[in-house]
């Protein structure tokens, strides 16, 4: 693609007076992009039983590892992230300072912020992000009633007579829709395409490569295997409508949707690059160019995802002793609960072993007919073998308690209706047998539904246990403040932790209590 020339025309006459022709001031080096997004604190590796070919894939240790392999082969390259470093108990118990550690240590060069490290407000935020011994970036988050940016929002990185511009931007969606309204409170956000464009146009001819790393497109699903479930893959629109837009910009490295691509996406009308790794530290990207300097251009030789194989890479020193720091103080974390004799692992559109095993330790504790949680709310797949107290905590790491709502059979009818337009994926239940036809119309997908074992009848009550966030009518589940409010009880983080300790072994239950008739 061809860039906007960065050489002042005087200090190209005095080189000329100076005896040297412009050929001599030519160079073309070569340069290696390593980027990463939504890791989400994956401290350790997750059970890849969606790869014949892989065993175990991820946490950061591993990939620290694999980035040292990588750098060490390569002559000029730095490392990048597009947000999402935040999530977690261990990253909850030290407020983030983990999270920049791990990175720092990793040795990143730049990152932009995503909506998880706003978790804990944007006060605690702001006051951790100078730990980092990298550039924080966010161009577009601003405090309200001013144009104080909330953040750093760009940074030039120079490394072996190589400059790179970075800057950082965040989509609208992302901010208003993923974030809780309590922690961004005094904030408020720019379009991110007419920041990035301010931005890239102060610094381009400083530079011999303009990045933009973004934390836009689609909300992610919460589901480990989605590079091999195309159903909920959610793409990179908004990356590839911004680079389209944008000029003077080479790559955009994206994030938020966890979407992947397995070789860069050139656009056909800007030639900008677009990256992103599905994320949760599984894949590390890998994109290398050319940089001609007597012609201004940046050429993509090469593009690709590297899988964290766990079970090939030794366990990097550093990052490691950092997270087993922070484990030894909160010991608690470490306590094991209970073995599970399967991988638990979740389904977004689909009903999932996970999804059935929370929903049936809801349902026991609150004395219920049924359960109900959403996909969404299951944050983390549970591995085969011993479960500490930080893997249940991270599966559902929110401060909602167990709430027990009287419906009728109409009124749980109508709820099921709502959780087959796939609001939040598609809602885990216990206590029920339902059939559903996915290809009829809303609202009237439902076939036959059973409760414990009994037709269901429209006018009898029935106590359905869930969170207290859907309780209330939260996620759109209206049908939950239309009923009668029997109980509210301890967290769910508490109903689970009580739960594993109590069975010490757990099974993971069938599939079997929704059934898609279409598929």
């Amino acid at each position: 693609m061809t860039l906007i020339p960065r050489k002042p025309l005087a200090v190209a006459m005095m080189l000329s007076l100076a005896g040297f022709s412009s050929l001599s001031l030519a160079e073309i080096k070569e340069v290696t992009l390593l980027h990463t997004n939504d890791i989400e604190s994956v401290y350790e590796p997750v059970d890849a039983f969606w790869n014949e070919d892989i065993t175990r894939i991820g946490g950061i240790p591993y990939l620290a590892s694999l980035i040292k392999q990588v750098q060490a082969e390569e002559e000029t390259s730095f490392l990048l992230d597009a947000g999402d470093i935040y999530t977690g108990s261990l990253s909850k118990k030290t407020l983030g300072k983990l999270s920049f550690d791990l990175y720092s240590a990793m040795g990143y060069d730049a990152i932009t912020l995503g909506n998880h490290e706003f978790e804990y407000g944007w006060e605690s935020l702001r006051d951790t992000m100078p730990r980092a011994n990298f550039p924080v970036l966010n161009a577009n988050i601003v405090y309200e009633n001013s144009e104080v940016p909330f953040a750093q929002p760009y940074t030039i990185l120079e490394r072996d007579g190589v400059r790179i511009g970075v800057v950082g931007v965040m989509g609208i969606d992302a901010f208003y829709n993923t974030m809780w309204k309590g922690n961004r409170k005094g904030l408020t956000i720019k379009d991110p395409t007419e920041t990035a464009q301010y931005w890239v146009d102060k610094i381009r001819d400083e530079v011999d490569m303009v990045v933009v790393l973004t934390h836009q497109n689609k909300t992610a699903p919460m589901q480990t295997d989605k590079e091999a479930d195309p159903e909920v893959q959610r793409g990179f629109d908004e990356d590839y409508e911004m680079a389209g837009k944008l000029k003077g910009v080479d790559v955009i490295f994206g994030g938020h949707s966890d979407h992947g691509l397995w070789e860069p996406v050139v656009h056909p009308e800007t030639g900008t690059v677009i990256g992103l790794t599905f994320g949760q530290g599984k894949y590390l990207g890998y994109t290398k160019f050319e940089i001609d300097t007597e012609k201004n251009s940046v050429k993509l030789l090469d593009g690709k995802l590297i899988p964290v194989e766990s079970d090939k890479l030794a366990r990097d020193e550093k990052t490691g002793q950092l997270i087993d720091n922070a484990r030894q103080q909160y010991p608690e974390l470490s306590e094991e609960l209970a073995t599970i004799d399967a991988t638990a692992f979740r389904r977004y559109y689909r009903e999932s072993n996970i999804g059935n095993l929370v929903a049936d330790m809801m349902k026991e504790a609150g004395n219920a007919d049924i359960a109900m949680i959403s996909s969404g709310s299951i944050r983390v797949d549970l591995n085969q073998g011993p479960v500490t107290m930080e893997n249940v905590m991270n599966v559902f790491p929110f401060t909602d308690t167990l709430s027990v709502v009287s419906l009728t059979g109409a009124q749980v009818k109508e709820l099921l209706e709502y959780s087959y337009t796939l609001p939040y994926g598609l809602a885990q239940f216990a206590g029920i047998e339902a059939t559903y036809d996915s290809t009829k119309p809303e609202n009237q997908r439902l076939l036959s539904l059973k409760i414990n074992g009994e037709t269901v009848e429209p006018t009898q009550n029935y106590r359905v246990a869930t969170y207290s966030y859907a309780a209330s009518g939260g996620d759109g589940y209206h049908v939950f403040a239309e009923g009668k409010p029997e109980s509210n009880g301890e967290l769910v983080m508490q109903v689970l932790i009580d739960s594993f300790k109590q069975k010490k072994t757990v099974s993971v239950p069938p599939l079997g209590r929704q059934v898609d008739v279409s598929q």
